[in-house]
């Protein structure tokens, strides 16, 4: 099975692959998130995996956006703990080091690590943590280091200069898989659902009602600005998309009316997908 992810050989989103696939699929590394949701549309991969939030930072708002742009369904989710290391050539020191390179997330999630450890480095944003240490590699630098997975130290291969780099162990990323097909979730399962609604007053509280009425734990809300997009409204300045993850299947009877009756009060609605419950 071929998966398709965002970044380098050796990214935590190609460990959030193994770890729910097993070593046995075929991660494919994707330059950007939408040629994820390309590949995954034009058949080029069975699955795509996208991050949509970190315990720490928060939610990654342009895959939101991407989920409401192109009509694939999430039929899975995984989280993995992000454990940051620091990362340089074989036999380069700590006293050799005088810039980091790392994607600007991660850099921030080391921050005060970076402040005792090494004071005197520059910190300088790459496009992903990964793609940093397949740079140094290639350029045979050997005065930086870059912070990323020690997958991707094995990978390439280099050597660690520090582990668990971050600043808070409690770092968590959780990450979406996309299909063209729905699935059928046995056991615990979740859906997440978007709408819009007419910019009224109480709109929100009812729509979320319909929830409580039948005790349906919600597990995430997220909001966007009302965007146009094929297959949704126009775009209106403050008004907004509703991204909603509730603890159920559409199969289930109470699920399956608080979405009716969700669609009665709502100007716009979609069901993104159910699916399995991640751990």
């Amino acid at each position: 099975m071929i998966i398709a992810f965002q970044g380098e050989h050796g990214a935590y989103s190609e460990a959030a692959t193994v770890a729910h696939f097993g070593e046995t699929v075929q991660p494919l590394p994707c330059q950007s998130f939408e040629t994820v949701f390309g590949a995954v549309t034009d058949g080029t991969a069975d699955r795509g995996l996208i991050p949509v939030e970190n315990s720490l930072a928060g939610s990654i708002h342009r895959n939101y956006d991407l989920l409401l742009r192109y009509d694939l369904t999430i039929v899975g989710e995984v989280q993995i703990r992000i454990a940051h290391h620091l990362i340089a050539l074989p036999g380069v020191k700590l006293t050799d080091v005088f810039h980091v390179y790392s994607h600007p997330q991660a850099l921030a999630q080391c921050e005060r690590s970076l402040d005792e450890l090494l004071p005197q480095a520059e910190r300088v944003p790459a496009y992903d943590t990964a793609g940093s240490v397949k740079m140094l590699r290639e350029e045979g630098n050997r005065d930086g280091a870059a912070i990323a997975s020690r997958r991707a130290a094995d990978y390439y291969p280099m050597s660690v200069l520090c582990d668990d780099l971050e600043d808070d162990p409690e770092n968590y990323t959780r990450f979406l898989i996309l299909s063209q097909e729905p699935v059928v979730p046995e056991g615990a399962a979740k859906t997440s659902i978007v709408f819009s609604m007419d910019n009224v007053p109480g709109a929100l509280f009812k729509s979320l009602a319909v929830f409580a009425l039948r005790d349906i734990d919600l597990t995430k809300i997220e909001s966007r600005p009302l965007r146009g997009t094929h297959s949704s409204p126009s775009g209106k300045p403050w008004q907004y998309f509703f991204y909603i993850d509730f603890a159920g299947s559409v199969r289930e009877t109470a699920c399956r009316n608080a979405l009716n009756h969700l669609q009665e009060i709502t100007s716009f609605f979609r069901v993104l997908g159910s699916y399995p419950r991640g751990v």
